[in-house]
């Protein structure tokens, strides 16, 4: 049908919807009844218009059909890892995340017969070290058969604030970190900045993104003041690792709006601004009882970071809590990427988010309450002095209590645990790895950031009584 029916009817303003409501709720309250008000402080109603914009949206820069299926791999052999690799790689994956623990590792063995032509590769240490980078680099630009290799194919990250975040003391030393870092991000003009800590810790959305602009603000205040500026300015290139939950809509919008504020943080020291995003669900909302159900969470929160515009999915397997890394787990998380990608219609429409009214809404409002947040922090001292007095411990703190407490009143749910659970479903003697939070004594410089799951206690006490 080649005509245009909506010219036949008069355009409808959001006032004579919003009195057509009314009339239907026969005297019930517009506000009590139908705006729902979250945790972020946004009142998200129950339509929205093209008259909430002053001027329509710009078409976004990120590109849903572009993005990367990963597999992320734990390094304690370097030759069992390349294996496990490129068996990912012939079974679909696109970008392999490699999580290395030991420096010592053979990095010729690692990258043995991997097309960095072809493939791109994250390299995530549980360490600092200059000489570890120069190894990496010249391995790879060994094994590139391009005329013009690609430095870009491999991903260097190195997050000395977020190592002191999450584990309370720096790598080595304050003075050695800061000389090391600024080493390794002249070398290859790249700095990565782990958001995910903080979702995982129960932060609001907005608290994840202006801590992660402000976290990357210090990078960016200590190292563009020197001679890396002039060197990498325009070449620079950050990696943001976030985590996706299951607020559908909200974490589309939280990536769109993750975007928004880069670039205008970038534009204010005049470097690119682009930036690149690795996503992967959320650990918090994902349980040891119905245990099925977490692959549900996930494939709902690999959609979201890829209709927001995440540069790289990497799923998480539904058992990773509780089992050891298995091939069996890996195949589903990987397989649930490719169903997305190849058969969903995922890699048809660029912008499928661009336009929607809704989420042009969230995006808005979480930019604006973030960058509120962001000045907030930096007029007080910036990110590291309020990581250093506690300040952003406290307030996370706060975040997950309430998120806590909305769970355990049932306001939040996790099906088949605090809603509707098999209660014949038995799990102690399925658990390899323990899904609960630990806490050692050890001295540390700050009080870290910790990752707690929202269904522990109540697992807790259900595996008691088995």
């Amino acid at each position: 049908m080649s005509k245009s029916l909506f010219k036949d009817f008069a355009p409808v303003t959001s006032k004579a919807w919003k009195q057509k409501i009314q009339v239907d709720l026969k005297g019930a309250d517009y506000n009590d009844t139908l705006i729902w008000k979250t945790n972020e402080g946004i009142d998200v109603k129950p339509f929205y218009h093209a008259d909430d914009f002053e001027t329509l949206p710009e078409v976004s820069k990120s590109k849903a059909t572009d993005w990367e299926i990963a597999q992320s791999i734990s390094v304690a052999s370097a030759k069992d890892a390349n294996l496990k690799a490129l068996n990912a790689l012939e079974r679909g994956a696109e970008n392999i995340i490699f999580h290395i623990e030991d420096e010592n590792v053979s990095v010729e063995d690692l990258f043995e017969n991997l097309d960095f032509d072809n493939v791109s590769i994250d390299i995530q240490c549980d360490f600092i070290s200059e000489t570890f980078v120069e190894n990496l680099q010249a391995v790879m630009l060994s094994a590139v058969k391009t005329a013009r290799p690609q430095k870009s194919k491999i991903h260097i990250h190195t997050d000395i604030i977020g190592n002191l975040a999450k584990t309370g003391n720096w790598f080595n030393n304050l003075k050695d970190d800061h000389g090391k870092f600024e080493a390794i991000v002249k070398s290859t003009h790249q700095m990565s900045v782990d958001l995910s800590l903080y979702q995982n810790a129960g932060a609001s959305i907005v608290q994840q993104l202006a801590y992660g602009l402000a976290h990357v603000n210090e990078y960016l205040n200590h190292y563009l003041n020197n001679e890396i500026a002039n060197e990498a300015k325009q070449s620079l290139l950050i990696t943001f690792n976030i985590a996706t939950g299951s607020n559908y809509f909200f974490e589309i919008a939280k990536i769109r709006a993750l975007r928004l504020l880069w670039t205008t943080l970038a534009s204010e020291y005049e470097i690119n601004p682009n930036c690149r995003i690795i996503a992967t669900p959320s650990k918090r909302n994902k349980t040891i009882y119905d245990y099925n159900v977490n692959m549900l969470r996930t494939t709902t929160e690999c959609m979201s970071a890829i209709l927001g515009g995440a540069d790289v999915v990497c799923n998480l397997p539904y058992d990773a809590i509780f089992h050891n890394t298995n091939e069996f787990g890996e195949r589903i998380s990987r397989n649930q990427l490719l169903v997305l990608k190849h058969e969903s219609y995922f890699d048809k429409v660029n912008n499928p988010a661009d336009g929607a009214y809704y989420i042009e809404s969230l995006t808005e409002q979480l930019t604006e309450k973030a960058l509120d947040l962001f000045k907030d922090i930096e007029s007080n001292g910036g990110f590291l002095s309020q990581l250093k007095e506690g300040t952003i411990q406290r307030k996370i703190k706060e975040c997950a209590a309430k998120e806590q407490a909305d769970f355990d009143a049932e306001k939040l749910v996790l099906l088949g645990t605090n809603k509707h659970p098999n209660l014949a479903d038995k799990m102690k003697n399925d658990l390899e790895i323990s899904p609960f939070l630990k806490i050692e004594k050890r001295k540390t410089l700050i009080e870290p950031i910790i990752e707690k799951r929202l269904s522990e206690n109540l697992e807790i006490n259900r595996l008691r009584n088995e």
